[in-house]
């Protein structure tokens, strides 16, 4: 008669598996540790990240005030006659024009600080953004506000720039303004100032870079939009946008590296599943007779599920409480010492705090208890279908009889049809789950493969006893084998597949590198593409340079920023040199020959996905940029020729070269931003740099802005700041390793333990201690062997899915895949000598003198 499905009933469920539990805490710990981390990686990582991006859209939310629309050019700033005419408009209530400028200031100390300064009309600010508001100083005039080289700090600059004037950077001269109060808007370092004393200063009479617009109540913002937009006198290069983008513009720029990083965290939760699964899969295989005991007294098959079902529970539930908890310490921690961008610098600048959030915890609380059941699922079926006479007499006590192949086939072409599908929202969801597909098939095949292989060794070793009996038990219970390395080949395989991808990534950097840095050395004044329209060497200062002794050649670049996309971060409009294409940019393929009637442009990858452009055709979308220099030329408007598509590392949302004469008859901006030195074969680099800082041109003290770096200094710097990316995917990676060789120290104990009579039995036939201890390190060698080639042969085929697939969906790029075989065999040599150490070690208490008394057990 089965129990009935009462309260009492469940609790004396719930006692025995608590019992179980307590009775073997070691074991179960690799279990609870191992949901720990998962759910502790996963949930700090979502902190960080979450914390980081909504400090940001604060800031930004601060900065740019609650308007209903922006207007922005879609490269650099436009008239302001632009200004009249929308303010004027019917349906606009308040109009405020902003000139937004990125430069850098000088300290006391002489040190340039990153300083973003906003030139505004205080007369319509108040309504539009209350914050960025000038509140003079007590001592300083009230009309201060609209005085020349007068400037506002927020707290974040006033903190780094003490003192009652400070040093802005202008193209390579130092203006000398005073502080005459503050701001209350939070952010980065930010300078306000009356706007037309920052067209003076910066020399920007009649540009604006923004007008922020608040219409008037009840006015439809789409039907203004297109209203403005069909007129025919529009100007093309301005683009209207809700003052969310900017927030979505930085969602868009991390979010694929957030995922990642979530994704790379969720490691360990993947591999606790399997070690909850080995873990559970022991405990039943050992309590078998006692499942079936109870089986005879009552308890039915639904019964024994829900039993192992329940301790899988309790660990799941005991990781994940404390997951949150170490998660949440681990989170603001890493926010206090390491910022928001955890190496990624998506958030740079940016110093947030933590925002804890009780819906993620108990989603990821949540993933944890999940990956816990999964892992106990196949357990509690082998408990429900235990035959319980069978299981009486000693017999049925497996972990299961060989399984079909098919299912593991099933899920590796399965796992290759994911991995051909499209990216979602910008995420290659379709290609994590053939990752996960991948390692699941691998790892159900594994029993197979074991079977499989020491069946064709066995022969080699059956004249030598003790190799046989290593080799025929790993051959013999291969159910057990493959649970028992399971945990291992997971997080190995993702380990593997984590450093090919690192290596093929950071070697695929270091040649584009070698095509990008050609010159001896080069010269810069503007440290971030932001500044470039105001930290900038002029056509003379060029000139000069070229006339110094030591220099054989300048190279001049220019860089600015487009706005193609409302929604999408700034594309990066490189004007350079490019008679030969070939030889200027890492190019991915041909360069193909520009018609004689359109202007021949170069493409980075993102390009391809984000803007769908296409080698052979004519790119429609930088038109409006250029729209009035095209029509004064006489140039059809859609007559950007895509040449070619080159790989650019450094932008992750896309690039376009010009050749730099087009984009000088274009714009008639002659201002670069970077200088590459070709020197003579004498010359001293020393020498070359001090009279550069000596070009008569600059102001007193103005050398002190130009920076100068070698090619190798640049390379040894940007794989610096690589290493510094992945620095946390290497801490990852460390710890799913860690995982995994727990879970094999657990399962090798108890198994060893749970064989004591075995090896009574086997003292009795006459094999000594140490020789009982061989077998045993032997069969620790034979597992952990075969987990090891597996955890390789599946992390190369995931590193497959991650270089060619991942990459180019989340990053759109491409690189060259690298395998580096020592550090992957070194990595596979250590994990198979940490299971036979582990196995050697559980060995010694297995077979001491207790392991003889043991086999009167069965007399």
């Amino acid at each position: 008669m089965a129990w009935s499905e009462t309260p009492a009933e469940l609790r004396l469920l719930s006692t025995f598996s608590w019992q179980e539990l307590k009775h073997h805490p070691w074991r179960n710990a690799a279990a609870v540790v191992a949901v720990m981390l998962g759910v502790a990686l996963a949930f700090s990582v979502h902190l960080i990240n979450a914390s980081a991006l909504s400090e940001f859209s604060q800031a930004v939310r601060s900065v740019n005030g609650q308007p209903d629309l922006e207007l922005r050019a879609a490269q650099g700033t436009f008239d302001e006659a632009v200004f009249a005419r929308v303010a004027q408009h019917p349906d606009v209530s308040v109009a405020s024009p902003v000139l937004e400028l990125s430069t850098y200031a000088q300290n006391a100390n002489g040190e340039r600080l990153a300083l973003r300064v906003l030139g505004v009309d205080a007369l319509r600010l108040a309504p539009v953004a209350p914050e960025l508001m000038p509140m003079p100083a007590k001592d300083a005039d009230r009309f201060a506000l609209f005085a020349p080289s007068v400037i506002f700090l927020n707290p974040a600059a006033r903190e780094l720039l003490a003192g009652d004037t400070v040093e802005l950077q202008s193209g390579v001269r130092l203006l000398r303004v005073t502080v005459a109060g503050r701001v209350a808007v939070g952010g980065g370092p930010l300078a306000v100032m009356d706007i037309g004393a920052a067209q003076d200063l910066f020399e920007r009479g009649g540009e604006l870079s923004r007008i922020d617009l608040q219409l008037r109540a009840g006015v439809d913002r789409s039907a203004f939009i297109r209203s403005l937009q069909s007129a025919p006198d529009w100007p093309a290069q301005l683009r209207l946008s809700e003052p969310g983008d900017a927030t979505q513009r930085i969602d868009q720029l991390s979010r694929a590296y957030r995922v990642n990083l979530t994704v790379l965290a969720l490691v360990a939760l993947f591999t606790g599943a399997f070690l909850v699964f080995s873990v559970l899969s022991l405990s039943v295989a050992k309590r078998a007779q006692q499942l079936a005991l109870l089986g005879v007294l009552g308890l039915t098959g639904t019964e024994r599920l829900r039993l192992v079902l329940y301790e899988s529970l309790v660990l799941g539930a005991v990781g994940s409480v404390a997951g949150i908890a170490l998660g949440s310490g681990l989170a603001a921690l890493a926010l206090r010492v390491l910022g928001g961008d955890l190496g990624g610098g998506y958030f740079s600048g940016i110093a947030p705090t933590l925002h804890w959030s009780g819906t993620a915890a108990l989603v990821y609380g949540g993933l944890g208890v999940a990956a816990a059941l999964v892992g106990g699922w196949w357990p509690a079926k082998s408990a429900q279908k235990l035959p319980p006479a069978q299981s009486l007499k000693g017999l049925g006590a497996s972990l299961g009889g060989p399984r079909s192949h098919w299912l593991s086939l099933a899920l590796l072409a399965a796992s290759g049809v994911l991995a051909l599908l499209p990216p979602v929202a910008g995420i290659a969801l379709g290609a994590y789950f053939s990752v996960g597909l991948l390692l699941v098939g691998g790892i159900t095949a594994l029993p197979g493969l074991i079977g499989l292989l020491y069946g064709r060794l066995s022969p080699w070793v059956a004249h030598r006893a003790l190799p046989l009996l290593a080799v025929e038990r790993a051959r013999r219970v291969r159910e057990s084998a493959g649970v028992a390395v399971s945990g291992v080949v997971a997080s190995l395989s993702l380990a593997v597949a984590l450093t090919v991808m690192v290596a093929s990534f950071r070697q695929s950097v270091t040649s584009w590198l070698d095509v990008v840095l050609p010159a001896d050395l080069y010269v810069r004044t503007s440290v971030s593409a932001a500044a470039s329209d105001s930290a900038y060497f002029s056509p003379d200062f060029v000139q000069r340079v070229a006339a110094v002794s030591g220099v054989q050649r300048v190279s001049t670049l220019r860089v600015t920023q487009l706005l193609l996309n409302p929604a999408q971060p700034m594309v990066a409009l490189i004007a350079r040199d490019l008679q030969d294409a070939a030889r200027a940019l890492p190019l991915v393929g041909e360069a193909l020959a520009v018609p004689a009637d359109a202007i021949g442009i170069y493409v980075s990858e993102p390009m391809l996905d984000l803007y769908r452009a296409k080698v052979g055709g004519f790119f429609e979308p930088l038109s409006p940029a250029f729209a009035a220099a095209l029509t004064n030329s006489n140039i059809p408007a859609k007559r950007f020729f895509v040449a070619g598509v080159w790989r650019d590392y450094a932008r992750q949302f896309g690039a376009i070269a010009i050749d730099q004469a087009d984009f000088v008859r274009l714009t008639g901006d002659q201002r670069v931003n970077d200088l590459a030195l070709w020197l003579t074969p004498d010359a001293s680099e020393a020498a070359v740099q001090q009279a550069i800082r000596e070009v008569p041109e600059q102001a007193s003290g103005a050398g002190s802005l130009i920076e100068f770096a070698s090619a190798s200094q640049i390379r040894t710097t940007s794989l610096r700041i690589f290493d510094r990316s992945f620095a946390v995917t290497y801490w990852l990676q460390a710890v799913a390793i860690a995982i995994g060789l727990f879970g094999v120290a657990a399962n090798f104990s108890a198994q060893v333990l749970a064989r004591r009579k075995e090896f009574g039995l086997l003292a009795h036939l006459g094999l000594t201690r140490r020789q009982i201890l061989t077998v045993v390190a032997g069969e620790g060698a034979a597992w952990t062997v075969m987990g090891s080639v597996a955890g390789l042969a599946l992390g190369l085929a995931v590193s497959v899915v991650l270089v060619h697939v991942v990459n180019p969906q989340s990053f759109h790029w491409t690189m060259d895949m690298q395998v580096p075989w020592l550090r992957l065999l070194g990595l596979c040599a250590a994990v198979v000598l940490a299971g036979t150490l582990t196995a050697w070690l559980a060995g010694r208490a297995a077979a001491s003198a207790d392991a003889v008394l043991a086999v009167k057990e069965d007399w």
